[in-house]
């Protein structure tokens, strides 16, 4: 019951995560006072999308603004795709950094009603191995209080979460195993997989 129950606060707040941002850079000189406002106005635009009514469509639209806001969606895309970026086309590129966006608002966004009456709440920050962490709790209704750890740097040039380590477990290399499951699974075909991306989530 305790794994279980770990596992399913670690599926609500990986959807966070992707939603707000998986990139793999490092930071130049984003402030710790920067990072932890950054996190602060990403959960409270997710509280907004959550608390809106809106229908789920709608809702979608909305978590992807908020995606492309907080993310370096480029950087995000690259890091997930692995090795196969090297010989990929820049068209090919494109092509996988849009159905991978869309994808990743669909495959998490239908999460969040798990998070109604949810909170994180920040707890401060540090510089730690050229990025900036940001230290959280996050509360979520029928589960015990649980550490988030959020990643920012300001690579593109400004302030972005680029990565999120739940209890210990960092999302963004899970993620990049499993889009590299995928591909695998496809015999290497980018072409294919950016085309099931698009449909699937």
């Amino acid at each position: 019951m305790v794994e279980t129950d770990k596992l399913n606060r670690r599926s609500v707040v990986a959807g966070l995560s992707a939603l707000v941002g998986l990139a793999a850079a490092p930071a130049w000189a984003v402030s710790g006072a920067q990072a932890e406002k950054l996190v602060q106005s990403a959960v409270a635009d997710i509280n907004k999308i959550i608390a809106s009514g809106k229908s789920e469509s709608a809702m979608l639209r909305d978590f992807e603004r908020v995606f492309s806001r907080y993310a370096d969606v480029n950087i995000i895309a690259l890091t997930t795709l692995g090795p196969a970026r090297r010989s990929a086309s820049l068209s090919q590129v494109a092509a996988y950094t849009n159905a991978f966006k869309a994808y990743f608002t669909r495959k998490y966004g239908r999460r969040f009603r798990e998070f109604v009456g949810g909170e994180i709440q920040v707890n401060g920050s540090r510089s730690a191995r050229g990025a900036v962490e940001v230290k959280s709790t996050a509360k979520l209704q029928g589960s015990a209080p649980f550490n988030v750890t959020w990643l920012v740097s300001d690579k593109s040039g400004s302030p972005k979460i680029f990565n999120i380590i739940i209890e210990g477990v960092n999302t963004l290399t899970s993620e990049r195993a499993e889009i590299g499951a995928m591909l695998d699974k496809r015999g290497g075909d980018l072409n294919r997989l950016t085309k099931d991306l698009a449909k699937a989530g």
